[in-house]
């Protein structure tokens, strides 16, 4: 998935996420699905883009402000 962030009103914020899987999935791809789902229905999400190769992945997901990415934390702690 590309974002483009030329769209994106500045200032924005970024969020990065990298992660280490091991052989199995472990069901990974299906909670970063559901991550992915509840992020985009958060107030100030802008968009998310990720890549991952030989276990290695990164996530960044994009906000419109600081208070955005706070309350996305508060709420994915809850899962």
């Amino acid at each position: 998935m590309f974002v483009n962030t030329k769209e994106f009103n500045h200032p924005y914020y970024a969020v990065i996420f990298s992660s280490l899987r091991a052989e199995s999935e472990n069901g990974y791809g299906k909670m970063a699905h559901v991550m992915e789902e509840l992020a985009s229905r958060q107030q100030g999400f802008l968009g998310v883009e990720s890549v991952r190769e030989n276990g290695f992945g990164i996530t960044i997901s994009y906000w419109e402000s600081l208070t955005d990415i706070k309350r996305w934390k508060a709420n994915s702690a809850q899962i």
